[in-house]
């Protein structure tokens, strides 16, 4: 049984900064992909940002030169660090594992419970 965990949300400041974890665990033995996606209220869910396993990332335009995505592969692990962060970021944060796979099943697409991050004065 695949499980991603998030932690790392919560409320800050315009211009601030926070970093979101995600640690998958389970019988794996590969990701393919590790990304984060976020869901304001009234909205649908958008990718924030996504990395491979060899390293190669992608970025909504939104969050560009603002936001770092990066992988821990040993420990299953991806982190968003976001800097100068704006109102219009706030929403629910979602970790997403594409291409999972493990010892017992074919390879799955896995989804985290969402953590929130506020953004206000």
């Amino acid at each position: 049984q695949v499980q991603l965990v998030e932690s790392g949300g919560g409320l800050v400041r315009p211009g601030g900064s926070l970093t979101l974890s995600c640690a998958a665990s389970g019988s794996i033995f590969a990701i393919n992909a590790m990304g984060w996606y976020r869901q304001a209220p009234g909205k649908q869910r958008e990718l924030v940002a996504s990395i491979r396993s060899g390293g190669t990332t992608n970025y909504a335009d939104s969050v560009k030169g603002r936001f770092t995505i990066s992988r821990d592969n040993t420990k299953n692990t991806v982190y968003l660090q976001m800097n100068s962060l704006k109102p219009e970021d706030t929403a629910v944060y979602y970790c997403n594992a594409a291409g999972v796979y493990t010892e017992d099943d074919p390879p799955n697409d896995y989804w985290g419970q969402g953590t929130q991050v506020t953004v206000s004065s």
